[in-house]
């Protein structure tokens, strides 16, 4: 059995939990737009995130995410965009403190049918407007300043 720091994905000596995101993104006529779902909870605008994976590197996590919460089928990048901290409420009504290191997807496409379908709803959105419905200032800068043309 592992350890409930090991299942939090807690970095060592904080106590803050580690997450994956992802930042899923598409070209339309040459503007960018991002795809943003609700979180099961609240239905507030989130981008897909999770816990560590122990099969699968941060990037690789990070896609997992992207597939099983909004059906995205795409190309990750192995290098982070950078990080954005947010309280993790927990199935005990306790909030976590989290750090979540977001990848950039570039969406090839969208499945009609992926585990979490009927939990969440997902829309694209420029990236202005993406960034005006997430609640996280580290997220909604991210989303304003990624420009996927300058991505190694």
């Amino acid at each position: 059995m592992k350890s409930s720091t090991k299942v939090l994905g807690r970095l060592p000596r904080t106590g803050i939990c580690s997450q994956m995101g992802a930042l899923c993104y598409r070209v339309d006529n040459g503007k960018l737009r991002v795809l943003l779902i609700t979180s099961r909870r609240t239905g507030r605008w989130i981008v897909p995130k999770g816990w560590p994976m122990s099969d699968r590197d941060a990037a690789g996590t990070a896609a997992q995410e992207a597939w099983e919460e909004a059906g995205v089928i795409g190309n990750c990048r192995s290098h982070s965009l950078g990080h954005f901290f947010h309280f993790k409420v927990m199935s005990d009504g306790n909030e976590a403190p989290c750090l979540v290191e977001v990848f950039p997807i570039k969406v090839k496409r969208l499945a009609e049918k992926f585990p979490e379908r009927s939990q969440r709803h997902r829309r694209w959105f420029s990236p202005k407007k993406a960034a005006a419905r997430v609640t996280e200032p580290e997220l909604a800068q991210m989303i304003r300043k990624f420009d996927p043309r300058i991505l190694h």
